[in-house]
């Protein structure tokens, strides 16, 4: 299901062809996608990203797009892996509260979030000993399938996206609310078998048997 496939759905369902109605439709259908990226955590909601510390970095912009950390690694010249553990920005500062205190980093934090011109930052301890390349997974918020057309969801959960975005629909129509539970029931069924995917994809089936 392409982005017009879904417009010319929800006007099908709720029989609404009225100017602002329609002019909303992409709130709808960006307040659904939003709903079903805050439930669940697929693989194809998940980003890569390498960058290079410098000696003496203590601080690591987060990207534009962050939401939430996968894994956090930081990678030395000879290529080995050290996977740097979550903590809280005052664990961090009391452990390494010199910030000349330098090494391998071992901790991060969420030092601060997004912001006027900023993006927020990651906070590191202890300080980079030496030129070091991070590298992040992260989940993201993918394009909009209002501004690129399609989507992983208009694709491979169409009824997730189409019930999330008529339950907003007929919230901004204030309609019966029978129906509104209709589309709720509907809408938590296909979000249950996108659960289900996350959860067979966050195990391997020949080790730890079957979901």
């Amino acid at each position: 299901m392409n982005y017009a496939a879904l417009v010319t759905a929800i006007q099908d369902y709720t029989q609404n062809a009225e100017t602002s109605f329609v002019a909303n439709i992409p709130n709808f259908v960006r307040q659904a996608e939003e709903r079903i990226n805050r439930s669940i955590m697929l693989p194809e909601l998940r980003k890569n990203a390498t960058t290079t510390l410098t000696a003496g970095s203590k601080y690591l912009a987060r990207p534009s797009d962050f939401i939430s950390v996968f894994s956090f690694a930081v990678i030395n010249a000879a290529g080995a892996y050290t996977y740097l553990v979550d903590k809280d920005v005052n664990f961090v500062r009391e452990a390494y509260p010199d910030p000349a205190t330098t090494g391998t980093p071992e901790y991060y934090a969420q030092f601060d979030g997004d912001r006027a011109g900023d993006d927020g930052n990651f906070i590191l301890g202890p300080s980079t000993d030496a030129i070091y390349t991070a590298e992040l997974h992260y989940y993201y918020d993918p394009a909009s399938i209002v501004t690129a057309g399609t989507s992983w969801y208009g694709d491979n959960a169409e009824a997730a996206l189409l019930y999330g975005s008529l339950i907003e629909a007929y919230t901004y129509m204030k309609g019966e609310q029978d129906l509104i539970a209709l589309y709720s029931t509907r809408y938590s069924e296909a979000l249950g078998q996108l659960t289900g995917v996350q959860l067979r994809n966050a195990q391997d089936e020949y080790r730890d048997g079957k979901l």
